[in-house]
């Protein structure tokens, strides 16, 4: 997996080309039939047409809206073995905390020699839980709000 540090942000020209991109693109996903789109890629006097899953449209959608955005993208097999640095970099938390989530057991990791690896899987799979909690806890706070009429005038 590539360093947080090494990813270019996309610049200008090309977050434009993204955006001017994205809408008729985004156009063809909105038909509930829409199981893949055929593509034609011409380079020079060549035509290659191939058919590309639902799936794979969707995650290109995705990305080039990131791009639009002037956002870096990256993109990890969930597969994929991730150092303590990269997966501290992907939850966005400094690696000792990473290291302190670890053992607690919150995240599942093996070593190879004196070095921890994590399934990217485990990692996301983590970063999805501790979305869910804040939603709920968030959800629960405008509740309690709402009972105590806070923000009643």
């Amino acid at each position: 997996m590539t360093a947080v540090a090494d990813i270019e942000l996309p610049t200008a020209e090309v977050a434009e080309e993204a955006k001017n991109a994205l809408r008729p693109l985004s156009e063809i996903v909105r038909s509930r039939s829409f199981r893949g789109v055929k593509l034609t890629v011409k380079r020079g006097g060549a035509s290659v047409e191939v058919t590309v899953p639902r799936s794979a449209y969707i995650l290109f959608l995705e990305l080039l809206g990131h791009l639009a955005e002037g956002d870096a993208v990256t993109i990890v097999p969930i597969h994929a073995e991730l150092t303590t640095q990269q997966a501290a970099d992907l939850l966005n938390v400094s690696r000792p905390h990473l290291v302190r989530l670890l053992g607690t057991g919150a995240i599942p990791f093996r070593k190879v020699g004196t070095h921890r690896r994590l399934l990217a899987k485990d990692v996301f799979r983590y970063r999805a839980e501790q979305r869910e909690r804040s939603e709920v806890a968030l959800r629960e706070l405008a509740a309690a709000s709402q009972d105590l009429r806070l923000y009643d005038k």
